[in-house]
């Protein structure tokens, strides 16, 4: 008997199908449920859906098919690094990053060996990288709420705090429409910021 997986253990159910083959010598086999559809075909090549499935049969072969589906899958992602945002003025961009967030200068970062002048800002322990470079995006007609377009998210430990800092600076933003602690607004360039609180 074949158990024909058409999905990886690792795969959410919206993933691509990816087709394996485990054969088994075992006379019975034990099925337990878990996001992945399989089809039992017998000695006379006939197909039988299980359903949603998870393999469980001969601990070394399962055991072996699971850690090399890992290998090939697996390439080390830890966080993410920084993100780069686009600004036509380095300095108006640092005025609000820099003064106005109070986000510091990693300045172990080179900018002299990039064509184009910029800086890296400290978020935690990742980064922003703003990029004075022309934006090709348009300016005009994003949608008002930040939360509706491209943005940034950045986790902070209280929301009412900032809400007073951008008032007090005339900085426009909106509220989150799901009513959890999280404020939108946009730099000088148009970037969407999300700042959500978080305990």
């Amino acid at each position: 008997m074949a158990i024909r997986c058409l999905s990886s253990p690792f795969s959410p159910p919206s993933a691509p199908l990816r087709h394996k083959i485990l054969v088994s010598k075992a006379p019975t086999l034990i099925l337990a449920c878990r996001h992945r559809s399989i089809a039992l075909e017998d000695k006379n090549h006939r197909f039988r859906s299980v359903g949603k499935a998870m393999v469980s049969a001969e601990k070394d072969l399962v055991a072996n098919e699971v850690a090399k589906d890992a290998d090939d899958t697996d390439y080390g992602v830890v966080s993410i690094h920084h993100v780069g945002l686009l600004c036509e003025n380095l300095e108006k961009s640092l005025a609000f990053y820099k003064d106005l967030l109070g986000l510091e200068i990693n300045k172990a970062r080179p900018h002299e060996k990039l064509p184009y002048r910029g800086a890296w800002l400290w978020v935690g322990s990742e980064m922003i990288h703003l990029m004075e470079l022309p934006n090709p995006d348009p300016l005009t007609g994003r949608p008002e709420h930040g939360g509706r377009d491209r943005h940034a998210c950045i986790a902070i430990r209280d929301v009412s705090k900032l809400k007073a800092i951008f008032d007090k600076a005339g900085i426009g933003y909106t509220l989150s429409r799901s009513g959890r602690p999280a404020i939108f607004t946009r730099d000088p360039d148009g970037n969407a910021l999300e700042f959500t609180q978080v305990d």
